[in-house]
């Protein structure tokens, strides 16, 4: 079904509304997926927060020029599907993750703060933690000199309490 001129100009305004508040793009070829696949896919996506089109290559060109995703731009040809995220994780690990148990996927590319991804860029940035995991381990690592200085002076404590009443006995007798 072809568009017309105000219907193109719409999806062209409205991916450039995405791309301006998204922070991680990424690019995957989807030929030969099923549509059972591909809703599961979009429900995961939505689930977490990102927003996958399927749109017209020369659109989408048009739609990222200027800004941090044209970078990628030449490569946006054949049937793709673009995953836009307002995270700058969470579209490469919905794809990765499907592309994982799904080989009909193909990740083509990404872009991450202005610099374009190959596969490999892709699933390196799908496998960083998510931010709460990273808070996590943050705070772990700042309650670990707090809690070893606690076993410690728990230790000397134990120790003194239990030399207190030997040297009590001996000076009794």
């Amino acid at each position: 079904m072809s568009l017309n001129r105000s219907e193109k100009q719409a999806v062209i305004e409205e991916v450039t509304g995405l791309a301006a508040s998204a922070q991680s793009l990424v690019i995957a070829e989807y030929r030969g997926i099923t549509v059972a696949d591909m809703t599961k896919l979009r429900n995961d996506a939505r689930s977490k927060g990102v927003t996958l089109s399927v749109l017209k290559n020369t659109l989408a060109r048009r739609a990222v020029t200027g800004s941090a995703f044209e970078v990628v731009a030449d490569q946006m040809t054949g049937p793709l599907i673009y995953g836009f995220s307002t995270d700058a994780i969470s579209a490469a690990k919905v794809v990765a993750d499907f592309a994982k148990t799904n080989d009909k996927l193909v990740i083509r590319a990404g872009a991450f703060a202005g610099k374009a991804l190959d596969v490999e860029g892709v699933k390196q940035l799908a496998n960083i933690p998510s931010k709460e995991v990273l808070l996590a381990q943050l705070c772990g690592l700042l309650m670990s000199p707090i809690s070893r200085t606690a076993v410690v002076l728990g230790a000397l404590a134990a120790k003194k309490g239990e030399g207190a009443p030997a040297e009590a006995e001996a000076a009794a007798a």
